[in-house]
């Protein structure tokens, strides 16, 4: 099976080499449509939205919203406010936790539905199971080129750069666009760790290189402004550096 649906912003594609029904692809994308409808900032009436003009309270937020939030305040904590999702002159905008939180969770739902081996890529961000799966680093200044292909078996791979949306990342600690990197790619064992690890990290600059590589589990590949390449030890590059 091969799905693709453009949800959230950006192209979302689940593909699986087994049998899977319907009803569990459907699950995922109607989960994701779910998830763009009650925490997208850009749309007045999701609960983020609500919530960020006051109408509702902290201890009034679903629980989902309350883990989203948590989150976004460990990893603002775990930077030095690098990461925030409450900067002056923008509104309440937890997206950089949002998306690989619910994508982790759409992985989930395949789980729980019997799928085995899967690869749900989002925007360029994947999570993955029953592997080998190849993943693909794009260069950050040459579209039609790979830095690197990383092999997962069962985790997620995600990267912060700025080749899709410009300087769209801010260091929360000067309000001004992150400055020090051209990519960061971040592997971990959910894309909740992941995607977070990698934007928190980018919004650090040349620091997050080694804050990243220092969080449990995650392994990280780095390109720098002055095109110096970064990789911890343990990164799972792949022998045949072709992706799938």
């Amino acid at each position: 099976m091969r799905r693709v649906e453009h949800v959230m912003g950006f192209p979302v594609s689940l593909r699986t080499d087994e049998h899977l029904p319907d009803e569990a692809a459907d699950s995922v994308f109607a989960w994701l449509r779910e998830v763009d409808a009650r925490f997208s900032p850009f749309k007045p009436d999701s609960e983020v939205s609500r919530l960020d003009r006051g109408e509702i309270g902290l201890g009034e937020v679903s629980a989902d919203l309350a883990e989203i939030l948590d989150l976004c305040e460990e990893y603002r904590v775990a930077t030095g406010g690098a990461f925030d999702v409450r900067l002056p002159g923008r509104g309440l905008d937890p997206c950089a936790v949002v998306k690989g939180w619910s994508v982790q969770r759409a992985a989930e739902l395949l789980t729980a539905a019997g799928a085995r081996s899967f690869c749900l890529n989002a925007g360029g961000d994947v999570v993955a199971a029953g592997g080998p799966w190849r993943v693909g680093v794009r260069h950050p200044e040459q579209a039609d080129k790979l830095c690197t292909v990383l092999e997962i078996t069962d985790g997620a791979v995600a990267t912060s750069a700025l080749y899709e949306r410009g300087a769209h990342i801010l260091d929360g600690r000067t309000g001004a666009p992150a400055a020090g990197l051209l990519s960061l790619t971040v592997a971990a064992d959910s894309l909740t760790e992941a995607d977070t690890t990698a934007t928190a990290a980018f919004a650090m600059g040349t620091e997050g290189i080694e804050w990243a590589a220092t969080r449990p589990g995650c392994e990280v590949f780095a390109i720098d402004a002055s095109r110096r390449v970064f990789r911890t030890a343990g990164l799972p590059v792949a022998a045949n550096r072709t992706a799938a």
